[in-house]
Formats: structure tokens, sequence, C-alpha cells
């Protein structure tokens, strides 16, 4: 599956109301750290069936940014039945990423 641009007006239905785990990567274009998950994070969408993903530009989207209390990007969410169960903030591995989720799933 495709990485979804996660908007405003999209994401109650594409994160909050998700019958599956999604994953959020918040990012800004001029963020070095974000630039190097971006690769990670589209990788994941395409090799893990049963995720929805999505990617939040925090320049575009800062009431999101604010909402979820993003200090900090790149910053990474997963929600499940529309709440937050996991957040990383800073660059991480793809396989603690991957563990994550498929916690998530299996649960």
């Amino acid at each position: 599956m495709s990485v979804l641009k996660i908007t405003s007006a999209n994401f109650e239905k594409e994160v909050l109301n998700a019958e599956e785990p999604v994953l959020i990567d918040f990012w800004a274009a001029w963020c070095g750290p974000c630039r190097m998950m971006s690769p990670v994070i589209d990788e994941i969408a395409e090799e893990l069936k049963g995720i929805k993903t999505g990617k939040i530009n925090v320049d575009e989207e800062q009431e999101l940014a604010v909402r979820y209390r993003v200090m900090s990007i790149p910053t990474i969410l997963i929600f499940k039945n529309g709440k937050i169960v996991q957040s990383f903030v800073g660059a991480r591995d793809k396989q603690e990423i991957v563990r994550a989720l498929k916690l998530q799933m299996a649960e």
C-alpha cells in the first residue's frame, strides 16, 4: 500500500476511524533525519500488509502537530482504534518500528 498524505481534512477518516493500525510520520522537508526516515517509512508501507501508513508535513499541518504535541521531528505515531498506542521520536531502526506494528496487528 502506498503512503497517504494526511491532512486536517482527511485525518479523522484515514487515521481515527481506520479499522487497521495506522503508522503516521510527522516530518518536514528541511529536516535531515526526516529525509533519512522517509524511504524506511515507504518500505514499511510496501512490505507490511494490514496497516495503513501516512505522512504529515508539520509545516503544512501545524494544527495536527500541535494537537499531538509533536515537539521534535521525525515523530512516528502508531494509532489503533483512534488512539496512540506507540510513539517514536527521532530516526529509528526499521525493525524497531516493524516490531511495534506487528505487535499491534497481533492484538
